[in-house]
């Protein structure tokens, strides 16, 4: 029986861009992506965070701008495809949280600008990038949903619209997309220690231990875990998969009975 031979995951020369690669999963993954032979260029809506990143992350280039406008994500996506000579991957990691409040309690207008910079941000960089990636018929992108995109999360209904629109969005480039050999995917991250969930747990809007409770591996993720999904997801290795959203979420969408998961875990 003949077997064929698995190489590991390289992504060399890969002319890739990191959307929000300024901290958090954009930049562990612009870092990750990098150390698998990647030419990554981050782009950020804050231009010293992003150029000072450029260590942190090995990223050989940056660009500054804001996602939810159009023609600023039209010029990073050229901006950073000039400055590697062309793009062949994306990571739309670029996003805000929102102010966790009931809908009839919540600002029409921050409503309004968690939507944009979410989840039509996401729109604008795909929509440019993949004109360049359909052109050149090859390509791949991830962009970033959440588990509350997945359900719902009572008092986040901004922030949940946002990332159930990328659900569809990503299905739906990759229906449009997939005939001239551009992948497009995304993740569902759980619970992660990033700079947003940092300052959510600064505020006590909510207590880790009720979420590692709820979550079947009993703890928080890394962003270095939601940066290995999306290596993967932009790699050969995913050659033949597209329109997935996979859950990098430690079990949290898996487990749907009542309480802590804790007292369905065997003894001893």
């Amino acid at each position: 029986m003949r077997t064929e031979s698995i190489s590991p995951i390289r992504l060399d020369g890969k002319r890739t861009l990191v959307t929000g690669g300024a901290s958090g999963i954009g930049a562990a993954t612009a870092r990750v992506l990098s150390d698998l032979g990647a030419r990554v260029a981050i782009a950020d809506i804050d231009g010293e965070r992003a150029e000072a990143a450029l260590g942190d992350t090995k990223a050989v280039a940056w660009t500054q701008g804001d996602v939810s406008n159009a023609e600023d994500s039209e010029r990073m996506v050229a901006e950073a495809a000039g400055a590697l000579g062309g793009l062949d991957l994306v990571f739309n990691s670029a996003g805000i949280g929102d102010d966790l409040v009931p809908v009839h309690a919540q600002d029409p207008e921050r409503w309004r600008r968690v939507v944009d910079v979410n989840l039509y941000g996401t729109y604008l960089v795909c929509r440019a990038a993949g004109r360049i990636m359909a052109a050149q018929k090859a390509g791949a992108i991830v962009n970033v949903s959440s588990i509350v995109g997945l359900d719902a999360f009572p008092g986040r209904s901004a922030y949940g619209v946002a990332k159930a629109g990328i659900i569809h969005l990503t299905k739906t480039l990759a229906c449009e997309w997939g005939g001239v050999g551009v992948r497009v995917n995304g993740i569902a991250p759980g619970y992660t220690r990033t700079p947003m969930v940092q300052a959510l747990l600064d505020r006590q809007v909510f207590d880790p231990s009720v979420v590692e409770g709820r979550t079947p591996l009993r703890r928080l993720a890394s962003s270095n875990e939601m940066a290995s999904a999306v290596a993967f997801l932009l790699s050969d290795w995913a050659s033949y998969i597209t329109g997935v959203v996979l859950p990098v979420d430690g079990g949290w969408s898996a487990y749907g009975a009542a309480g802590d998961v804790g007292k369905h875990m065997p003894v001893g």
